[in-house]
């Protein structure tokens, strides 16, 4: 692992959902190791720490990069404000929730309300991106990879090729190591804008060819 990445690595399968409160990077930008293993956590109705589920290794840096299967945690990157988290598997509901600036990259597919509410910010998503994405967004990108269900109050705007996104790929997969498939760094993108409160602002960028598979695995 880079020394330059804050790696939180899950230990073990949960049996339980676990619900995490300040697993971000501005956040975990300010923490010792220790106090990142003590950031909030509840399995079930059991308040706990985040050590206890997780190993950390790091400190003091605003890189992320979370380690094993997370669709049984919710909650990762909620109200993030800046810096970079990357999960490398798949996570659970409400991914980048109400984010205002930063960007966060799953590796796998996302559960549901995934960058709901965001104001600002970018959520990468490498598999499937679950129910509700990006509802209530008022700025902020989606970028899907791996197969998106729209939601309606979002309209189609054009199909392109961004070069944003282009650009923003080529620095994942050489920064991160990730495996991007050519295809979606040069591919086509539909653009859908929304939500409906808040017309013209959120944006989910849908590859043209996505499929339900991961894509941005290391």
């Amino acid at each position: 692992m880079s020394s330059d990445v804050v790696t939180v690595s899950l230990r073990a399968p949960l049996a339980e959902p676990l619900h995490v409160e300040g697993l971000t990077a501005d956040r975990v930008a300010g923490l010792s190791e220790c106090e990142i293993a003590s950031l909030p956590a509840w399995e079930g109705t059991r308040k706990a720490r985040l050590g206890d589920f997780f190993d950390i290794k790091g400190e003091r840096l605003d890189r992320v990069r979370v380690v094993g299967d997370l669709k049984n945690v919710h909650g990762v990157a909620a109200g993030m404000a800046g810096g970079e988290l990357l999960i490398d598997g798949d996570a659970g509901r409400g991914v980048a929730q109400a984010m205002t600036g930063g960007l966060v990259v799953v590796g796998g597919d996302v559960g549901v309300d995934a960058a709901r509410g965001m104001i600002a910010g970018t959520l990468v998503v490498g598999g499937r991106t679950g129910d509700q994405p990006g509802r209530g967004s008022k700025r902020g990108s989606i970028v899907a990879l791996g197969g998106i269900e729209v939601p309606v109050t979002y309209w189609y705007a054009c199909t392109y090729e961004p070069p944003y996104v282009r650009l923003l790929l080529m620095y994942l997969r050489k920064r991160y190591g990730l495996a991007i498939d050519d295809r979606m760094i040069t591919g086509r993108y539909r653009r859908h804008c929304g939500d409906a409160g808040n017309p013209d602002r959120g944006e989910i960028l849908e590859w043209e060819s996505s499929s339900s598979g991961d894509v941005a695995r290391q």
